[in-house]
C-alpha cells in the first residue's frame, strides 16, 4: 500500500503529526493529489543536483496542470482556483530555488516514515498492519470493495438477462407463428424447435431465480454495511470530534466516512435501477411462481428502507460552533459575540446538490435568539466538492425575562446543556424519497463535563445528578487545555498541584480517586468563581502574554517557581522565591501578581530585565542576575527582550538633547518594601513545590545566585502611562 494511503489510515494521535508536515511552503493538497507521483520518485537524488531538481520542478508543475484539467472535466471550479493559487505560489518560492523544494518533499517522505514506523513500533505482535484503527479501516474498505463488486456482477447480470430473455421472445415468437403457418417445416423440425424454446424458457426462469437471489445477497451486504457505519463508525467519528472539542488529537477521517456513505448510497440506488429492470421484464413475460413477482415488493422496500435510514443519519457537524477569536475553544460561546459552523451531508450524490436546505436553531433550556442568516442551502461549490453549508454569521443573544440578567455583558453560554439544532428535508419524489433531516451541535454543557463523561446528544438526566470524573479522566482533559492552546501540556508536577487542590493532598497520588461535579465547577463558598473559570483565566493570561515562555518551558526548575494566583478570576502570573534567615531556615516569598491588565503594558521579559527593588540606604538594585544554577539572566531571557526601535547610546543632555525636547524615560518594577512584606492569597505550595525550592541549597548558593526573579506592580505608575498614551 503506497504509503500516503498508510498514513490517512492511522490513528488520530499520528495524522497530528503529519500535519504538522505540511504548511504554505508546501501544501498537503500537493501531497494528497500528486501521492503516486511523489512517491515514485527518489527525492534525495533529486536534492542533490540542481538541474534534476529544475526538471522535476517543472514536472510537479505539469502535474498540477493535469489535475487542474481533471478539476475542469468536473466542473469544480473552487478546486481548480485553489491548484491555480498552489501552483503561483510555488512558483514564487521555488522557480529560483528547487533544490529547496526537493530538500523539503524528502524530508517529508522521511518523517511520514518514521511515523509509520513509530506507530508500528506501538503495536503488538503479530498485528501484522500499522495500527488496530488501519486494520477495522482496510476491512471495511474491502466490505466497500465487495458491494462494489456485487453490484458491477448484478450490473451485468442484468444485462445479461434481458439479452437472454429478448432472445427467448424472439424464439418463442417466431416458433408460434411457424406452428401457424408451418412454413415447410417437418414435424421433426417443429419439435425440436419447441425443445429449444422450452431449454431456454428454463434457462431464463433459472437466471431470473438467480438475479433475485443475488440482489437479495446484495442487499444482505449493503445492509452490513450500513449498519457499520450507523452503529460504529458514525459514533467514533463522533467520539473523536468530541475529544478534538475538549483539547484532545485533532479529529480526522471524515472525508473517508463521506466515502464510506457516498459508495454505499450509489449502490443502493444501483440496486433500485436493477429492481426497476427485473419489473420490466416481468411486465414483459411471467409466469407461475415467478421470482419477480414474488419479491419485487420486499426487496423495493428494503432496499428504499436501507437508503433513508443511511441518509437520515448522514447531516454531521463537520465544525462545532466556535468564535473566530477562540479557534481553539469550539463550543464555548458568548452572546452578543459571532459565531460559524459548518454541516455536511456524508452522501455526495450529484443529484442531492441543491435540494438541501437547512435551518439552525438553539436548543429550548434556555430562551436565547439566534441572530443572522440561520438558513443555508447546503451544496457542493463552496466546500471543496463536500455536500455542505458553513454559517458564518450567526450570534445568540438571550430573551430578557424578569428578573433575569440586564446589563452585565456578554453571557458565556457555558454551564447548563446548550446545543444547537439543525433540521432538513431531503424530497426527490422521482426516486420516492422523503426524509427529515436533523443534526445537533455538541453540547459544551457545563464545560468539560458533558463531552469527557457522555456520548448521548441530550442527555438531561446528567444535569439532575452529574457523575463523578476519575482523576486520571480530568487530568488528561486538563492538560488538553493547555495543549491545544499552546504547543506545551501540562507536565506531572504541574498535575500533581492540581490534584491537590481538587483532591487533598492525600488523595491526589490515587489515579481513580473521584472529583465530584461541584468542586470542578460551581463556586465555592469562600470564592466568588470555581476552579475552571480560575483555569480559563490562567489560559488567557497565558495566551495573551505567557505563550513564548510557557511553550519553551521553565528552564531551572528549583530555582523560581512560576505560579499562578487563586485571588484572580480573571488570571493572574506571579513568581515565588527563596531566602534564608539568620538560622538558615529557608523563607518563600510571593510577590503581587501581575494582571492581564498591566501585562498588557509591560511584558514579563521587560520586567526581568529592568526589575529594582530598595535594598539598604533605598539604593536600588537590580538582583535578577543568574538563572539558576549560573545562567546570566540576559542569555537566558534575552530573546524575549523587547527590541529598541533605535539605538540607544549615552545622551550628553545638554550638548546633544533629544529632538522632542525630551529625555526618554522607561517603566520599571521596584519593590518598595521588603518583599517579604509582600503577601497574595496564593495556591498552597505542594510538597513537590517545597522540595523544588529547596535545590536552592545553603545560603551560600542562595546569595550565588540571589534572590531571582522578584517584582511588584507599581499599577498607579501603568495606569498613568496608559493614559498618557
Amino acid at each position: 500500500m503506497a504509503q500516503w494511503n498508510q498514513l490517512q489510515m492511522l490513528d488520530c494521535k499520528y495524522l497530528e503529526q503529519v500535519d504538522q508536515l505540511y504548511d504554505d511552503s508546501f501544501p498537503m493538497d500537493i501531497r494528497q493529489y500528486l501521492s503516486k507521483w511523489i512517491e515514485s520518485i527518489d527525492w534525495d537524488t533529486v536534492a542533490m543536483q540542481d538541474s534534476l531538481a529544475t526538471v522535476r520542478f517543472h514536472d510537479l508543475l505539469a502535474q498540477l496542470d493535469d489535475q487542474h484539467s481533471r478539476f475542469a472535466l468536473e466542473n469544480n471550479f473552487l478546486l481548480q482556483h485553489n491548484i491555480r493559487k498552489i501552483k503561483r505560489n510555488l512558483q514564487d518560492r521555488f522557480q529560483e530555488d528547487p533544490v529547496h523544494m526537493a530538500m523539503i518533499i524528502s524530508r517529508n517522505l522521511k518523517e511520514e516514515q518514521k511515523i509509520l514506523d513509530g506507530a508500528k513500533s506501538a503495536e503488538p505482535e503479530g498485528e501484522g498492519t500499522v495500527s488496530a484503527m488501519v486494520v477495522e479501516k482496510q476491512k471495511l474498505d474491502n466490505k466497500v470493495k465487495e458491494m462494489k463488486d456485487r453490484v458491477q456482477v448484478a450490473d451485468q447480470n442484468i444485462k445479461n438477462l434481458e439479452d437472454l430473455q429478448d432472445d427467448y421472445d424472439f424464439k418463442f415468437n417466431t416458433l408460434k407463428n411457424r406452428e401457424n403457418e408451418m412454413n415447410g417445416m417437418t414435424h421433426k423440425e417443429l419439435e425440436k424447435e419447441k425443445i429449444m424454446v422450452s431449454r431456454m424458457c428454463l434457462e431464463l426462469k433459472t437466471k431470473r431465480q438467480d438475479m433475485v437471489t443475488q440482489l437479495m445477497d446484495l442487499l444482505n451486504v449493503t445492509q452490513a454495511l450500513v449498519s457499520d457505519l450507523i452503529s460504529e463508525e458514525l459514533p467514533e467519528w463522533k467520539q473523536r470530534q468530541q475529544i478534538a472539542c475538549i483539547g484532545g488529537p485533532p479529529n480526522a477521517c471524515v472525508d473517508q466516512l463521506q466515502n464510506w456513505f457516498t459508495a454505499v448510497a450509489e449502490s443502493l440506488q444501483q440496486v433500485r435501477q436493477h429492481l426497476k429492470k427485473l419489473q420490466e421484464l416481468e411486465q414483459k413475460f411471467t409466469y407461475d411462481n415467478d421470482p419477480i413477482t414474488q419479491k419485487k415488493t420486499f426487496l423495493e422496500s428494503r432496499a428504499l428502507d436501507l437508503l433513508k435510514n443511511l441518509l437520515s443519519n448522514s447531516l454531521v457537524v463537520e465544525r462545532q460552533p466556535c468564535m473566530p477569536t477562540h479557534p481553539q475553544r469550539p463550543m464555548v460561546l458568548k452572546t452578543g459575540v459571532q459565531f460559524t459552523v459548518k454541516l455536511r451531508f456524508l452522501v455526495k450524490l450529484q443529484e442531492f446538490n441543491y435540494q438541501l436546505k437547512v435551518k439552525a436553531m438553539f436548543d429550548k433550556f434556555r430562551k436565547f435568539n439566534i441572530l443572522g442568516t440561520n438558513t443555508k442551502v447546503m451544496n457542493m461549490e463552496e466546500s471543496n466538492g463536500s455536500l455542505a453549508a458553513e454559517f458564518r454569521h450567526l450570534q445568540l443573544k438571550e430573551q430578557k425575562v424578569a428578573g433575569n440578567r440586564t446589563n452585565e455583558g456578554p453571557l458565556v453560554v457555558t454551564e447548563e446543556l446548550h446545543s444547537l439544532s439543525f433540521e432538513s428535508e431531503l424530497q426527490l419524489n422521482q426516486s420516492g424519497l422523503n426524509i427529515k433531516l436533523e443534526a445537533m451541535s455538541l453540547g459544551w454543557a457545563s464545560i468539560l463535563w458533558y463531552n469527557m463523561l457522555t456520548s448521548e446528544p441530550r442527555n438531561l438526566k446528567f444535569f439532575l445528578s452529574p457523575p463523578q470524573a476519575k482523576w486520571c479522566q480530568l487530568s488528561e482533559v486538563l492538560s488538553w487545555q493547555f495543549s491545544s492552546v499552546t504547543k506545551r501540556g501540562l507536565n506531572q508536577e504541574q498535575l500533581n498541584m492540581l490534584a491537590d487542590k481538587l483532591l487533598g493532598a492525600k488523595a491526589k497520588r490515587n489515579p481513580e480517586g473521584q472529583i465530584p461535579w461541584t468542586k470542578f465547577c460551581k463556586s465555592a463558598n469562600e470564592k466568588a468563581y470555581s476552579f475552571w473559570l480560575w483555569i480559563e483565566g490562567i489560559l488567557d493570561v497565558i495566551k495573551r502574554h505567557l505563550l513564548s515562555l510557557w511553550n519553551d518551558g521553565d528552564k531551572c526548575p528549583g530555582t523560581f517557581l512560576l505560579r499562578f494566583s487563586e485571588s484572580s478570576r480573571e488570571g493572574a502570573i506571579t513568581f515565588t522565591w527563596i531566602e534564608y534567615d539568620l538560622c538558615n531556615k529557608p523563607l518563600f516569598h510571593s510577590v503581587e501578581p501581575y494582571t492581564k491588565k498591566e501585562l498588557s503594558a509591560v511584558s514579563l521579559p521587560d520586567i526581568i530585565r529592568t526589575y529594582k527593588v530598595m535594598a539598604a540606604e533605598n539604593i536600588p538594585e537590580n538582583p535578577l542576575r543568574f538563572l539558576y544554577p549560573n545562567i546570566p539572566k540576559d542569555k537566558a531571557f534575552g530573546k524575549y527582550y523587547p527590541k529598541p526601535t533605535e539605538t540607544q547610546e549615552p545622551m550628553d543632555v545638554e550638548n546633544n538633547p533629544d529632538k522632542s525636547g525630551y529625555m526618554k524615560t522607561e517603566l520599571i518594577s521596584v519593590s518598595e518594601v521588603h518583599p517579604s512584606r509582600l503577601q497574595d492569597n496564593m495556591l498552597p505550595m505542594s510538597p513537590d513545590d517545597y522540595r523544588a525550592l529547596s535545590q536552592l541549597g545553603s545560603p551560600e548558593v542562595y546569595d550565588a545566585i540571589m534572590r531571582i526573579f522578584v517584582f511588584k506592580s507599581m499599577l498607579r505608575v501603568v495606569e498613568q502611562n496608559h493614559n498618557v498614551n
